[in-house]
């Protein structure tokens, strides 16, 4: 037999077998040992991320409140100040209440509707003066009807009432009445004080025949 020579077959290039698999554990090592730096790289990552400061988080929470506050307030008022210049909108008359009319408008309306509501109080009140002045001598005849009426009546009973103007505001009434049968004076000035009567001025005498006499000056 022939002895094979280790010339023949050279091991240059080729690796031994133990020094290919030490090498490829090494390979596998470096590889698993990349990936776990990958995996602590993101886990320290993660962990500085929720690791924020606290004071910040409060800081920060608080100037949000604040702020959420600040516009609730701001809502708040604006909607009151609307309301209010809706409540003046409603006091101007129709024709400008159906207009759009912006918060400087109205305000400029109302300043001008003040002075014109100034002047027609006043003329109602002129008005009403002169109303009471047409009217004054119709009641007054009303009055002095009605005092004629019950002059009638105590005529028959025994009593006599007459009355005169003096002037647009104070009148006189006469009243004569048998004593037996007077009313007290107190009762007359009530009833003429209820029919709306100032006294002014009273004065009674009396007759040898019986008869009593008032004089009541009124306004």
């Amino acid at each position: 037999m022939l002895a094979i020579s280790p010339a023949l077959f050279s091991t240059i290039g080729w690796p031994f077998e133990e020094t290919i698999s030490h090498n490829h554990h090494l390979n596998h090592f470096y590889k698993d040992s990349s990936t776990t730096d990958q995996l602590f790289g993101i886990n320290y990552q993660v962990e500085a991320e929720n690791s924020t400061d606290p004071s910040q988080a409060t800081s920060c929470d608080l100037s949000m409140v604040k702020k959420l506050v600040h516009n609730a307030s701001e809502r708040d008022r604006r909607k009151k100040i609307n309301n209010l210049y809706s409540s003046i909108r409603s006091l101007l008359p129709v024709s400008d209440q159906m207009k759009k009319l912006s918060i400087p408008a109205t305000i400029t309306r109302v300043l001008k509707y003040i002075p014109e509501l100034q002047k027609q109080v006043e003329g109602l009140i002129k008005r009403k003066e002169e109303i009471l002045m047409r009217f004054s001598p119709q009641v007054d005849e009303v009055m002095i009807s009605k005092e004629s009426q019950r002059k009638k009546q105590s005529y028959n009973s025994g009593f006599v009432v007459s009355t005169s103007r003096l002037n647009d505001s104070e009148i006189t009434i006469q009243i004569s009445c048998y004593t037996v049968n007077k009313i007290p004076l107190s009762e007359i000035l009530l009833c003429l004080e209820n029919d709306g009567y100032f006294l002014l001025n009273v004065s009674s005498s009396q007759t040898f025949g019986g008869r009593d006499f008032y004089n009541l000056h009124l306004q």
